[in-house]
């Protein structure tokens, strides 16, 4: 039996100036998709995997339609050659805006269904920060989304979407797909799956599994910063039982709604300045502080000085601040070299609504891995140490400091550009702060401009009612 596998993966703030190109994808194909660490699970007796194509890139502003429009190209031309197949399954986010385009994740998966034909069931797994519309639900097979927020079950979650389809593979039994809207769009930073009510809910998703007719049950939160009609948190089930899965489906979204004022932010948050305070006033260390609307794993631009030039202000010590997306600023360094003192420009190098900060600054260490694009600057100003990254990317990891010879275990206070925590920094906070900053994908939530979205939705809306109903796929319904 033939499984093809490919897909695409970003999230995409609608309200961020910075369109998404080519360059800022990863794209695997053949056998460095099949040989990639996070599809290295594909494996079983009897299975042959057909790599075609992968694009997967750290979240932005809309994809530009002639980036968007080469790689599916691409993709169903592959997924041509490979017929006859007996499956497909699809790594998504679904999340992705495309300038000009609504429902773009729906785009892609009807044009694979065309190509692949009724017949061959089809899997797909989502970050559940995705959004989900009755397009993409009519022509899928199998549907798994993540359960973790920060997500620690990638690898888990797409393992349950391909498993599902071997198994329909195998056994003939076709399974399909139910889902209810739920009105609700809250930040991911208010639904943490470490915080309650998020957790419980989370929690409870196997106790659906374990139930007759149930195969896997999943709560989308959905991406809050997309302006756009699809934009909504629901429950998609996958099953074999029709009644079973609608049932497990209005029950979770009745869940998610009824807990819907009960989300809130996990660690200490509040305005930058009364953090900062926190801050200076802590004992312990180190504080790690996340500047929220500038976070590239939600979608921010990354490259907003904000939290640098209040730090500059209070003449700070003994902080670390990684990173700021400034190719030209990195490129300064470059030509300086290592130990040059020099006048910088920090910041707003790609959003215009930014302000940069004006500094001298020492340049401490430059790492070069073969790519422009890929270059970064570590510059020292006063007690401030500042990493530059020439392309939009985060630092979560204790690798990414650890490359640039950088301890943030070492400082009183290390600034992210984040939400909440990753997994890797958030053991080491000491205490963990979230700075309601200025961005593109900044909190307000219920003040952000909505032309598209579908309404009433909370917390944009109040007072209004609303009472569970699922529907099945176009696919099940026949």
């Amino acid at each position: 039996m033939r499984i093809a596998v490919g897909g695409i993966h970003t999230e995409c703030s609608t309200y961020s100036p910075v369109l998404m190109a080519g360059e800022d994808f990863r794209v695997l194909r053949d056998a460095d998709l099949l040989g990639a660490e996070y599809f290295d699970f594909l494996d079983a007796a009897g299975i042959e995997h057909v790599p075609l194509l992968h694009a997967r890139a750290v979240p932005g502003g809309p994809v530009l339609r002639s980036t968007y429009e080469a790689f599916k190209a691409e993709f169903l031309e592959r997924l041509q050659v490979a017929l006859p197949l007996d499956g497909l399954y699809l790594a998504m986010h679904g999340a992705i805006n495309v300038e000009g385009m609504d429902d773009a994740e729906g785009d892609w998966i009807s044009a694979a269904r065309t190509v692949v034909g009724p017949g061959c069931p089809i899997a797909a797994s989502y970050d559940l920060h995705g959004n989900v519309s009755q397009r993409i639900i009519d022509q899928l097979d199998i549907f798994a989304a993540y359960r973790t927020a920060p997500h620690i079950d990638v690898r888990e979650t797409m393992v349950r979407a391909w498993s599902m389809l071997v198994e329909t593979l195998r056994t003939g039994n076709r399974p399909g797909v139910a889902w209810a809207k739920v009105p609700v769009l809250l930040p991911g930073e208010c639904t943490s799956t470490e915080d309650e009510p998020a957790r419980s809910i989370y929690l409870n998703l196997p106790a659906f599994d374990a139930k007759p007719g149930i195969l896997d049950a999943n709560l989308m939160i959905g991406y809050v910063w997309a302006d756009e009609p699809r934009a909504t948190a629901c429950a998609v089930v996958t099953g074999t039982d029709r009644q079973a899965a609608s049932k497990a489906a209005e029950e979770i979204a009745r869940q998610y709604w009824n807990a819907r004022e009960n989300f809130g932010f996990g660690p200490v948050t509040g305005p930058l300045e009364e953090m900062l305070d926190i801050a200076a006033s802590a004992t312990t260390s180190p504080v790690i502080l996340a500047d929220s609307a500038d976070n590239p794993t939600g979608g921010g631009v990354g490259d907003r000085a904000d939290v640098l030039r209040a730090l500059i202000a209070r003449n700070w010590h003994s902080a670390l601040l990684a990173g700021i997306t400034d190719r030209p600023a990195v490129e300064v360094c470059f030509a300086a070299g290592e130990g040059a003192s020099l006048t910088l420009r920090i910041g707003a190098s790609l959003d215009p609504a930014s302000v940069p900060a004006e500094v001298t600054a020492k340049v401490l260490r430059l790492d070069d891995s073969g790519a422009a694009a890929d270059r970064q600057a570590v510059v020292e100003v006063g007690g401030i140490t500042i990493v530059l990254a020439a392309r939009r990317r985060p630092y979560h990891n204790i690798e990414d400091f650890r490359r640039l010879g950088l301890d943030p275990k070492s400082v009183r206070l290390l600034v992210v550009k984040s939400g909440y925590l990753s997994p890797e920094l958030a053991p080491i906070a000491n205490p963990n702060l979230m700075a309601l900053t200025d961005g593109v994908v900044n909190q307000d939530i219920a003040n952000l401009a909505s032309h598209r979205r579908i309404r009433p939705v909370f917390p944009l809306d109040r007072g209004f009612d609303y009472v569970p109903a699922a529907t099945l796929s176009a696919r099940w319904r026949e």
